[in-house]
């Protein structure tokens, strides 16, 4: 999914502007499915804007600059309909963790342990995050849950087999 229809369907739940529309990528349900920056964000919506798919209005803030905020229009809603109609590519999955877990022989076995505990212990949080709210959308976090405990638990069953393959890899290595 592109910049401008993550922005698009943000601004289709009601008019937010550009901090809003992050926010909705870092604490609104949407964290766990897609991240953007503000260095795509607001680029995005200047090219939504000029497309006439959204019409941006400035409020008044004291003591502050006024705030852009930014509403979907008709256009705008046939865009997203559109976009959301095609079908999805498939899902990409980056991940720094698993990288180094690739390459983990290369590491002293008490630093990968450390690792390990250390995700475990962010999937944790995360789940306990997510159990103690709903989200906007049941489906969508309901899967979400489902992902990170998946995770965790393989995390968690694997951990010491894990362990032990890179103590006698290393063994092994030094023989």
């Amino acid at each position: 999914m592109d910049t401008k229809t993550l922005c698009l369907g943000v601004i289709s739940l009601g008019a937010a502007s550009g901090y809003e529309i992050k926010k909705a990528f870092e604490e609104d349900g949407l964290n766990h499915i897609y991240h953007t920056s503000y260095g795509s964000i607001y680029p995005a919506l200047t090219a939504l804007t000029k497309e006439g798919l959204v019409v941006c209005s400035a409020m008044a803030q004291e003591k502050r600059p006024d705030k852009k905020v930014y509403t979907i229009t008709e256009a705008g809603r046939g865009a997203l309909l559109t976009a959301l109609s095609a079908p999805p590519a498939e899902d990409k999955f980056r991940s720094d963790f698993l990288f180094t877990m690739f390459f983990a022989h290369l590491l002293p076995p008490q630093h990968v342990a450390k690792l390990l505990d250390e995700r475990i212990a962010w999937y944790e949080g995360n789940l306990a995050k997510m159990e103690s709210s709903q989200g906007c959308n049941a489906f969508v976090h309901g899967m979400g849950l489902a992902v990170y405990r998946s995770a965790a638990d393989y995390l968690k069953s694997h951990r010491q087999e894990f362990l032990d393959h890179l103590s006698s890899a290393d063994k092994l290595v030094a023989e």
